[in-house]
């Protein structure tokens, strides 16, 4: 099993700000020049989040602008390195939607899914209806005539799984090796295009091979799985 990477290294919950005055020598020596998430309160209800590279500086400073006066406690959350910051407090953001943030979180490569239930609720209650008014031979016959007319036939296993077209990829000998799906079910590789994910597998390696488990494919933005995910749905 991968070991787990950490995000929070330490953390202090609900303090007082006045801490933040009287005992600012102690606090800094917590917070000085490290980089985490903030969370500002009035009256154990979340006021504020943020993000900051200097906490103490970021803390110290909210003493004195806009927010003064309307937070009286805060909690803080240093971090082991600084990748997923950015993230991790749009996604607070967006969960929370605390009164004293001005603006809302932002994904800068995320998918926004809406769209895509969208059109599949209206495929899945166009289905419904043509159930309940018997119109299932009639989609067969039209579907068949679609995958005729596109050169599929039944020994193509990802024509049925996604109507779309998606890259590929998988690692070998050190090395990327990169496919693309085509609409109808074929996989393009090297110029060529094989009729199943183990067939273009097997040119990669020489040799036969599972291509469910070789091939990966980008399920959303930046997040990879093996092709055998699509057959689970």
């Amino acid at each position: 099993m991968a070991k787990q990477r950490q995000l929070v290294s330490q953390y202090l919950e609900s303090i007082s700000g006045t801490a933040l005055d009287k005992y600012q020598r102690i606090i800094r020596e917590y917070v000085r020049r490290r980089h985490g998430i903030y969370a500002l309160y009035r009256r154990d209800r979340l006021y504020y989040v943020g993000l900051a590279s200097n906490l103490r500086n970021r803390l110290k400073h909210h003493l004195k602008d806009k927010h003064r006066g309307k937070w009286d406690r805060f909690s803080v959350y240093l971090t082991i390195g600084d990748s997923h910051l950015k993230e991790l407090e749009s996604l607070l953001l967006r969960i929370v939607r605390p009164t004293g943030n001005s603006q809302g979180g932002k994904f800068a490569k995320a998918q926004d899914l809406k769209r895509r239930l969208a059109r599949n609720l209206k495929e899945y209650y166009k289905r419904e209806v043509d159930i309940i008014l018997d119109r299932r031979r009639g989609d067969l016959d039209e579907e068949a005539e679609r995958l005729a007319a596109a050169g599929d036939d039944i020994h193509r296993p990802l024509a049925s799984l996604a109507d779309k077209r998606y890259k590929l990829r998988a690692r070998f000998k050190g090395k990327w090796f990169h496919a693309r799906r085509r609409r109808n079910g074929q996989i393009s590789y090297a110029g060529s295009r094989y009729d199943s994910p183990s067939r273009a597998a097997t040119a990669v390696r020489k040799k036969p091979t599972n291509g469910w488990w070789f091939w990966t494919y980008e399920r959303a933005p930046g997040d990879w799985v093996r092709l055998r995910e699509l057959r689970r749905r």
